[in-house]
């Protein structure tokens, strides 16, 4: 007989039906005469019921049900007596796929995230972190859908690179080199010479040079792949590996992009209201019980915008009311987290577009503002979880980013290609960088980042 998933069994009402499901014990419970069996197979937060009768079944393969067992039930479809389910199975036929032993780590108790990221090859199964990969897999086909339903393509930028994007050099290093027994030049520094790709090269933290490259050709491209930032952060917000969508638009300046960054997360928020109001629910009763509230309040209000300077006076003007941050906070400083959800949250309460950042703590290639001290950057601040999105108008004059990049000693040997896009036919173009993992941390009400990556990479930690 063939198998029904269980999203699909919950939604029919042809009683009598002779239906198959398979999938994985949450629970078992009943008496001497008759077992409730509730059955997942990961296609919804639901379980559908399965009621056997006792005295139809062996009793030794009866003792094989418990929870995380693997069973292929076949049945009639029935309407449901108990409340929460409309229909259920009852049961002509068990086959146990898969028993599952007492030493399963994910019974069924309450375990804390931190014991179950000690398991995450099983926590993948947990009603939680199922709700949490299906609402993923949902915002990856809404930013897909949104980017092509606009006019964009979608470009694959290089995972191997020998640009460091940021400046920051925090990278992870590719190389094939023996590092027991490292050739070095005269002065001691190792030779690339003799290595895969004869020079020195690493995982990208951006695709957003090459995407620019994408942008004055095909006009607006975007990037959706995994990046990787070699930083020792072990804090709730900080992966070494994950994923960033980074759309890129020629002609575009900071205005396009702040109304193309606010429309497209407005966009994937909706998406996952109407498309994930099941798996919500759950997070919202289980995890966050302000989330769906927190989704609508940036679904139904346009975004403030302002500029960092008019920010910095907000927040003086909040110390001097008595406000206590944890950090200090004066013209020039790199807001934390603490200062943008303060606008957020309390000043404005509504999302905020801060924008026009001192040139000191931003990237070499944003454009400059004609006060010589501040650029065209913006950043998208969300309630719970501040900076969601980041990103600039560019700096097109060649004369221009040499200079920035002479200022501060960026080696670009290795990105003639990029500054050509200043020497051949350039152009104003703008674009920003989402990081994938940020956007599920706020649409799951999840608090730690490690719990929106089925597997997370961490320092000291690259398990499973």
């Amino acid at each position: 007989m063939k198998r029904t998933k269980i999203i699909d069994l919950l939604n029919r009402k042809d009683f009598g039906a002779e239906v198959c499901v398979k999938g994985w014990v949450r629970t078992r419970r009943g008496s001497k005469s008759v077992n409730f069996i509730a059955l997942n197979d990961g296609s919804t937060i639901k379980n559908v019921q399965v009621v056997a009768d006792v005295e139809k079944f062996d009793a030794e393969m009866l003792k094989l049900i418990t929870t995380g067992a693997c069973l292929s039930v076949e049945g009639t479809l029935v309407e449901s007596q108990g409340a929460g389910q409309s229909v259920e199975i009852q049961a002509t036929k068990i086959e146990v796929l898969g028993t599952c032993g007492a030493d399963y780590p994910m019974q069924k108790k309450g375990q804390s995230f931190e014991y179950m990221r000690q398991h995450a090859h099983m926590r993948l199964r947990t009603n939680t972190f199922g709700a949490v990969f299906r609402i993923r897999h949902n915002m990856a086909i809404a930013i897909h859908k949104y980017f092509h339903d606009h006019g964009f393509f979608y470009f694959n930028t290089p995972i191997i690179t020998a640009s460091d994007c940021e400046g920051a050099g925090q990278m992870f290093q590719v190389t094939t080199k023996n590092l027991y027994d490292l050739k070095k030049d005269k002065d001691g520094k190792i030779d690339y010479s003799d290595d895969f790709f004869g020079k020195t090269t690493s995982l990208t933290v951006s695709g957003q040079l090459e995407g620019e490259l994408g942008a004055t050709a095909l006009g607006a491209i975007y990037t959706f792949g995994p990046t990787f930032r070699a930083e020792n952060s072990n804090t709730p917000r900080h992966l070494a590996e994950f994923w960033m969508i980074e759309p890129e638009v020629a002609f575009n300046d900071i205005t396009d992009n702040m109304d193309l960054a606010e429309d497209f997360i407005k966009y994937c928020v909706r998406w996952a209201l109407d498309n994930c109001k099941d798996d919500l629910e759950f997070l919202n009763k289980m995890i966050d019980k302000t989330l769906l509230e927190r989704l609508n309040f940036v679904v139904d209000h346009d975004f403030v915008r302002l500029t960092y300077t008019d920010g910095i006076k907000i927040l003086e003007d909040a110390v001097k009311q008595g406000h206590k941050f944890e950090f200090p906070v004066y013209w020039g400083v790199d807001l934390a987290s603490e200062h943008e959800r303060y606008l957020v949250e309390q000043h404005f309460k509504k999302p905020v577009i801060l924008t026009d950042y001192p040139k000191e703590i931003k990237a070499f290639y944003m454009k400059m503002n004609d006060d010589g001290k501040t650029v065209r950057a913006m950043d998208v601040l969300f309630p719970q979880i501040g900076e969601i999105i980041g990103g600039s108008e560019r700096e097109e004059s060649y004369d221009k980013l040499m200079a920035r990049i002479n200022e501060l000693s960026i080696p670009m040997k290795d990105m003639w290609w990029y500054l050509d896009t200043r020497k051949f036919g350039t152009c104003p173009h703008s674009g920003f960088g989402l990081g994938f993992e940020r956007l599920i941390l706020f649409v799951t009400g999840m608090q730690n980042i490690r719990d929106v990556i089925p597997f997370p990479r961490t320092p000291k930690s690259a398990d499973f």
